[in-house]
């Protein structure tokens, strides 16, 4: 018969040569055989090919570009590592990714920052561990501890570093209450709340500290109940109290007197108002 013509393997006709045809078309057929290959793996012959059958077994049904399986577990240094048990770990680094429950594991447990940089074309920013407070932050650039826009610690209490919050829509929610410990001299440290209670035992000379920086503002509010004894309150001299002078505190026990106080310049000037009298 004729020989066959074909430039891809599935082209060629597995019964060709026949047993009638002369010897020198089976050269022809050897040859076409040559060719198809040479065409179709015009890659191939600048090295020897090792892959097994089974290895190359394991590419059956990759069907689309990064539809691809990593290597053996055994195989180091290679972009990712299947174990089958801890999950996929991308080798020489601290990050796992498991189905069992769905997530993704940055970290050994050990001692360090981690953190996930993003690498922006004018400003960078991170997200990770400050191993140093033991707090999650999020924050400018890509060193821990500086410009920190939040940090949450280990009891999810996030602390914004004085940071501005724009346009939030705030609901149920609470400012924090601090005790006072009754004493002759209780400083107020804003830092430890926005409301402040006190029972004192004895006449009482308040302070003022830690407020916001100037040009923002901060405000409290102290509660005051009155001991058995009537007890007196000497004010921070920088108090400017509605209607020029302090109010006078309730007498008999029990009485509660409210006061709240803002500042706009870092407490050189505390406005003061007494909130309500002989609240009890």
């Amino acid at each position: 018969m004729g020989l066959e013509t074909a430039t891809y393997i599935s082209q060629l006709v597995d019964t060709n040569p026949t047993t009638s045809d002369p010897v020198s078309q089976g050269d022809d057929h050897l040859r076409l055989i040559k060719s198809v290959l040479q065409d179709q793996f015009t890659t191939l012959g600048a090295a020897a090919v090792t892959t097994t059958a089974a290895e190359l077994n394991l590419l059956d049904g990759k069907t689309a570009v990064g539809d691809a399986s990593g290597p053996g577990s055994s195989t180091d240094n290679a972009i990712a590592r299947f174990d089958g048990t801890g999950g996929k770990t991308l080798q020489n680094s601290t990050v796992t990714i498991s189905d069992d429950p769905p997530v993704v594991t940055i970290g050994d447990g050990t001692t360090e920052d981690i953190y996930l940089n993003f690498d922006g074309n004018a400003q960078d920013y991170r997200i990770g561990i400050d191993d140093g407070t033991d707090k999650l932050e999020i924050g400018h650039g890509t060193a821990h501890g500086t410009n920190i826009a939040m940090a949450i610690d280990s009891s999810a209490n996030t602390d914004f570093g004085d940071k501005v919050i724009s346009k939030p829509e705030i609901k149920d929610y609470s400012e924090t209450k601090t005790a006072l410990s009754a004493a002759a001299s209780v400083a107020i440290d804003i830092e430890n709340g926005n409301v402040f209670t006190i029972t004192p035992d004895q006449n009482t000379t308040f302070t003022f500290t830690n407020p916001s920086a100037t040009g923002k503002s901060c405000a409290f509010t102290l509660i005051w109940t009155q001991d058995g004894s009537d007890r007196t309150i000497a004010w921070p001299a920088s108090v400017d109290w509605a209607g020029g002078s302090a109010p006078d505190v309730t007498s008999g026990s029990g009485k509660r007197d409210v006061y709240t106080f803002f500042t706009l310049d870092a407490g050189t000037i505390w406005y003061g108002f007494q909130a309500g009298a002989d609240m009890s």
